[in-house]
């Protein structure tokens, strides 16, 4: 994550049917999390799913690298930092999930995504300039006010 730009930290509450009998988080869940930190994250973009479908691109998950540290369990709050780490020819966010109380790291994980046009069904080589556009704007706006950083209550 030390050459991710663009962070932004997601706070989540473990629900009691996201774990299993030992009252720890199922491993597949971890992958919804990182899911709904990133739909926060394209947010914080103004360049969500829906965003993307009107641009004519849909953006599915090629990859995904996740690295389990320590357990998540239920009750705790985590909180779950994404950062942008490539996007011209593809997305690709890392992510950590730590708990917020003691802040120890429990999951390590990263995804690429690429541009696929709706209408053909194409793969792109390098990102639409509409995201690219709005990926400078977010650069120039943390280089300008020193972060693009913003924490979801």
């Amino acid at each position: 994550m030390k050459n991710a730009r663009l962070i932004l930290e997601y706070p989540h509450h473990i629900p009691f049917f996201d774990v299993d009998s030992m009252h720890i988080v199922w491993h597949g869940h971890y992958i919804k999390y990182l899911e709904l930190a990133r739909c926060a994250w394209l947010d914080r973009l103004d360049y969500g799913y829906a965003q993307m479908a009107a641009a004519g691109y849909g953006w599915p998950v090629a990859q995904l690298n996740l690295k389990y540290i320590r357990p998540a369990r239920f009750g705790h709050h985590i909180t779950i930092r994404t950062g942008l780490r490539e996007y011209e020819s593809c997305l690709k966010l890392d992510y950590t999930i730590h708990d917020r109380d003691s802040g120890a790291l429990l999951t390590k994980a990263s995804t690429m995504q690429i541009a696929v046009r709706l209408d053909n069904g194409e793969t792109q080589y390098q990102t639409p300039a509409d995201w690219q556009a709005r990926i400078h704007a977010a650069l120039a706006r943390e280089a300008a006010e020193g972060q693009w950083y913003r924490r979801f209550k």
